[in-house]
């Protein structure tokens, strides 16, 4: 497996395994599989080549199969810190260490870029999700009720 920097290149890859999360993980996420499945690929290139979010992908050879991106903040006052979105890793590819890498590779990332603070959210429930971010040094700071609603 290899981790490496997402381009607007990738975005049809990206794309298509974003769909994919959306479809199989609908409450993980607060974009929709209905409303995204009609952007277009061109959408993609420019999430993939904006100056305020990175992404990253991990990939089985040439296949995508892991993803994971960040949000930087645009205004003086906080562009010291970043949202970390998006994870997913495709069921196929689980237990091998690719969610790991991916948040490895984003931290050392952001500590390289000078963030000072990153922030998250993970559905209740997502008891796997929630114990990768805490290895990786991510505490839990408070608790957003109904913060995604499906139908």
């Amino acid at each position: 497996m290899q981790v490496r920097r997402l381009t607007p290149a990738d975005a049809s890859a990206y794309r298509e395994l974003r769909l994919r999360a959306l479809r199989e993980h609908p409450e993980a996420f607060t974009s929709s599989y209905e409303e995204d499945s009609r952007l277009p690929v061109e959408v993609s290139q420019q999430r993939l080549s904006s100056p305020h979010q990175r992404f990253w992908g991990a990939y089985e050879g040439a296949r995508l199969c892991g993803m994971l991106g960040l949000e930087c903040g645009k205004r003086a006052k906080d562009r010291h810190k970043a949202t970390v979105v998006g994870l997913y890793v495709a069921p196929e590819a689980l237990g091998r260490g690719t969610g790991g890498a991916l948040v490895g590779t984003l931290v050392q990332d952001a500590r390289v870029s000078g963030l000072q603070l990153l922030v998250l959210t993970v559905t209740e429930g997502n008891a796997a999700a929630q114990r990768l971010y805490e290895r990786a040094g991510f505490r839990s700071f408070g608790i957003e009720p109904g913060a995604v609603r499906i139908e």
